[in-house]
């Protein structure tokens, strides 16, 4: 069984920090308001289900093709892990782009084209949720839980818009910090 608080962490924290979803979302929230913005929070959950759906397909197939991987996904893991603490240290809140359109289709979509989410679902699959769970019910459970914390993330952005940008400029370094250090320990704990 994995570590669940080193996996509650990086949910969490790679989920809330800011990001393509979370950024145009609460940018698309600023410019049509709460409501309007829905379809694209709703648009991000599917297809962040289907992109973590994708990756557990994907890391089971490795790790049917090749069952020495497991390490090495581990260590590629741990390593993305440690890439997004120093870039939630070092990063300014004004590094991200704004823009897009409040639709689910351009939230659907987004994911596709949206490598911290196609990198967070293959990390989470191949070093929190493959090597331990087995069962489709249980894969397509957390799936749909990973997609759930997309959704709740993106809506917390959307719902405080600019109150939770003008939050993180004025506090993006301590934030910053303790973000990462959580992230670190998610990195660390896999080898634990």
């Amino acid at each position: 069984m994995p570590d669940v608080f080193a996996f509650l962490s990086f949910v969490v924290v790679t989920s809330f920090t800011p990001g393509p979803n979370n950024i145009m979302a609460m940018s698309n929230a600023a410019r049509h308001g709460f409501r309007r913005s829905v379809p694209f929070t709703l648009g991000v959950g599917a297809g962040f289900f289907a992109i973590v759906g994708l990756s557990i397909a994907f890391t089971i197939a490795l790790y049917r093709v090749i069952p020495t991987i497991k390490p090495v996904m581990t260590v590629i893991g741990a390593a993305y892990i440690l890439w997004l603490a120093y870039k939630t240290v070092t990063s300014s809140p004004h590094d991200e782009a704004r823009g897009g359109e409040s639709s689910f289709l351009s939230g659907l979509l987004l994911q596709f084209l949206n490598p911290k989410a196609i990198l967070y679902g293959i990390t989470a699959a191949s070093t929190f949720i493959v090597p331990y769970y087995h069962a489709v019910p249980v894969l397509v459970g957390f799936a749909a839980a990973l997609a759930a914390v997309s959704l709740v993330s993106t809506n917390c952005w959307a719902l405080f818009g600019s109150v939770f940008q003008r939050f993180m400029a004025q506090n993006h370094r301590m934030v910053g910090y303790v973000m990462g250090a959580l992230l670190v320990y998610c990195a660390v704990s896999l080898f634990i």
